[in-house]
């Protein structure tokens, strides 16, 4: 296989080791008897290929994806051929390793809402309400003012409750 290079850090072919076992979903027969998944690995505290200041940065932020002796694993098996498994495991290897050195963002430098957002705000603050409060039933009118409905004959008609009489 040929070395990787990634961010400016040459990985020497060498450094990786390949295994190869039988893998498990398409392929039929011809899965079952040939080794076609692939795991690659990489021993990241006892690469040549990496400075210190580069290892503690990979061991760092690869933490959870190395073995306990430094080691970084690489499980392939999507494919039914081995030469595409170790093409998508020599990938991935190359993604985690540049996300791994890839600098940190930028830090975030807080900002203050111009006036003018500020007084959008108030407007449509002012606007939400208006529009909840038309929404609302009407105050009831003054009991005094309002004339009592009285039947056909003139008496008056007893109180009711809510709606009009019946």
């Amino acid at each position: 296989m040929r070395q990787l290079q990634v961010r400016g850090v040459t990985i020497p072919a060498d450094e990786l080791v390949w295994t190869f076992t039988r893998s498990g979903g398409p392929g039929g027969q011809h899965a079952n008897t040939s080794d076609t998944a692939v795991e690659l690995r990489w021993d990241v505290v006892a690469s040549g290929a990496l400075d210190e200041r580069t290892r503690r940065r990979l061991t760092d932020r690869l933490g959870g994806r190395l073995t306990a002796d430094g080691v970084l694993v690489v499980r392939a098996g999507r494919h039914r051929s081995q030469l595409r498994n170790r093409e998508d495991a020599l990938a991935r290897l190359a993604e985690l390793v540049d996300a791994a050195l890839a600098p940190p963002p930028a830090p975030r430098r807080p900002s203050r809402p111009s006036r003018a957002a500020r007084q959008r705000r108030l407007d449509d603050k002012r606007r939400r309400g208006q529009l909840k409060a038309l929404r609302r039933r009407p105050p009831a009118p003054c009991r005094a003012a309002q004339p009592r409905p009285s039947a056909a004959d003139g008496t008056p008609m007893p109180p009711t409750r809510g709606g009009p009489p019946r």
